[in-house]
């Protein structure tokens, strides 16, 4: 209950400072009265328009990546797993990618997510025919790593044959990763998607917890790995796909949250999912407060900034696993 309690504290108070914090300046009691509407028209419509949809994002964004590495990280029972590992966000990034590309972007509205998430979906079906009804985590794995690399090598071809310098630039940027100019059709769009992921990854917690006594132990205990599997899938592919599809590529959260907080977790896989959860959701709402503060004149992108936070944690987290170790 502690571990809840600041973990709910926390992202409470990134959620209240991503709301607050922007080119305007807005004090909070105003803010809050433009969020249901009242006051000034302009503050209104930056409150509603503009720092909710990219605040609401950032939080489902995190939620999604950390409940889906912990996940992961579960089922494969090592802790340097994470969801790209299935190739499910190369191929969304793939899907828009042809969109932006091709033009079918501009067609509407919500055309480049759709593009997204139907690539992410043909990429589960891929990996679930090469993996097999019954293939073992080593299956999985490297069908998701050969999904992942043919739509990383796509995308790069698309890249490389683009006759369009500023579609090829429009499609760097988005591939960098961002919550920012986006509006309450995307958070519909992707919300739907998403819960259903959590449902399908929330209800994973007594088979980890099986599974963290090995595979016949787990059966033994009345787990279906096949269903377990399939379950782990399409939670992933449900809530990552709608993510990438939104917000582009973001790195690090579903690698990083849950190895910080394991030991917290006790090491229990059904308490580290609810746990990353909302610990994804804390970190990629500090990473976009981050993009505002850090240089609020250029359009700092989310992926970048991940990066570059994710990247030296891990590294720290390594160092002291081998001196735990050692």
């Amino acid at each position: 209950m502690k571990l809840f309690g600041a973990l709910m504290a926390v992202t409470g108070v990134m959620f209240i400072a991503s709301l607050h914090v922007g080119y305007a300046a807005i004090s909070l009691p105003e803010g809050v009265a433009a969020l249901f509407g009242r006051g000034n028209p302009l503050y209104v419509t930056v409150m509603q328009e503009i720092r909710l949809p990219r605040t609401l994002l950032a939080a489902m964004v995190g939620v999604s990546l950390g409940l889906s590495g912990a996940a992961m990280q579960g089922y494969l029972r090592n802790p340097l797993a994470e969801p790209g590992l299935i190739g499910v966000s190369g191929s969304a990034a793939l899907g828009a990618v042809v969109a932006l590309q091709t033009g079918f972007a501009a067609m509407f509205l919500l055309a480049l997510p759709v593009a997204a998430l139907a690539c992410a979906a043909l990429a589960v079906g891929l990996i679930l025919f090469l993996a097999g009804p019954r293939g073992s985590s080593l299956t999985l794995i490297l069908a998701g790593i050969a999904v992942s690399a043919f739509a990383a090598a796509l995308t790069s071809l698309t890249l490389n044959l683009s006759p369009n310098p500023y579609a090829a630039s429009e499609i760097m940027f988005w591939m960098m990763g961002s919550v920012g100019n986006r509006a309450m059709s995307h958070v519909w769009l992707a919300f739907p998607i998403m819960a259903l992921g959590w449902v399908a990854l929330a209800g994973l917690g007594r088979g980890l917890d099986a599974l963290t006594l090995g595979e016949d132990a787990a059966e033994a205990l009345g787990v279906s790995l096949p269903r377990l599997r399939l379950q782990l899938l399409l939670g992933t592919a449900a809530a990552v796909g709608a993510a990438t599809a939104v917000a582009g590529a973001v790195g690090f959260v579903g690698l990083v949250v849950p190895h910080i907080l394991r030991r917290f977790a006790k090491g229990r896989p059904s308490t580290l999912l609810w746990a990353s959860a909302l610990g994804g959701a804390a970190m990629v709402l500090a990473a976009d407060l981050a993009t505002r503060l850090i240089l609020p004149e250029r359009d700092l992108k989310l992926g970048v900034v991940m990066a570059l936070i994710g990247a030296p944690l891990f590294l720290h987290l390594i160092y002291k696993t081998r001196r735990e170790i050692a």
